[in-house]
């Protein structure tokens, strides 16, 4: 599999507020990691803005966004949640909820008018969201010298900026444990290069490959 074939998600919590013939649309886009975590997402919009007439919901869920729901919260059917979910297909993103919130305006928008002001709500929202793409990654470690590591841990970060890897924070002990998630065919080429870098002095053990995120570019 590719590491462009999941689909992505947002770092946070983003809004998008839409006006349309005085109706006010504002949408509400939120990462979730369960069902259950976006049903609490919508009991809370619902809370808080306790006075709208809609609080229509689109959500998808998964790595492979095999869970996907919508509500029309009543409004006419198939006007607000489908063309909402269906903005969230398009874009290709999951393990997230939107909430588009109306408070009527007093002019009937039509069928057509609900669509794309619900569609457009939330396009709105993912076009001011930092999108974080889920990638497979394999986890390389190594333990440095501690007076290498300020070296090696230069060296990675830009190896990663370089090959679309992910590192994390070391690890400081009696040697400073380092940690970088690399795409499985790039493994080798880390490797070599570390070898290069270290004269050999540094081995890198490969670990397990699994879905990690990334800040899209």
């Amino acid at each position: 599999m590719t590491s462009r074939a999941l689909p992505s998600t947002v770092r946070s919590a983003v809004e998008h507020r839409v006006e349309v013939k005085k109706s006010v649309f504002l949408a509400r886009l939120e990462p979730v990691g369960s069902v259950e975590a976006a049903d609490a997402v919508v009991a809370r919009v619902r809370k808080e803005h306790w006075e709208a007439r809609h609080h229509c919901v689109a959500l998808v869920i998964g790595p492979h966004a095999e869970r996907q729901r919508s509500n029309d919260d009543g409004e006419p059917a198939g006007t607000a949640g489908a063309p909402m979910l269906e903005v969230l297909r398009h874009r290709e993103v999951t393990d997230l909820v939107a909430v588009v919130t109306r408070w009527f305006g007093g002019t009937l928008l039509g069928a057509g008018g609900l669509v794309r002001a619900y569609g457009g709500a939330v396009t709105g929202a993912l076009d001011r969201a930092q999108l974080v793409e889920r990638v497979h990654l394999t986890q390389v470690t190594a333990d440095a010298p501690q007076a290498e590591a300020g070296r090696i841990v230069a060296f990675l970060h830009q190896w990663a900026e370089a090959h679309g890897a992910v590192l994390d924070d070391p690890t400081y002990g009696a040697a400073v444990t380092l940690s970088i998630h690399v795409a499985p065919d790039r493994v080798p080429v880390l490797k070599a290069d570390m070898a290069a870098l270290t004269g050999g002095a540094v081995a890198m053990a490969v670990g397990e490959t699994a879905i990690v995120d990334r800040p899209a570019h």
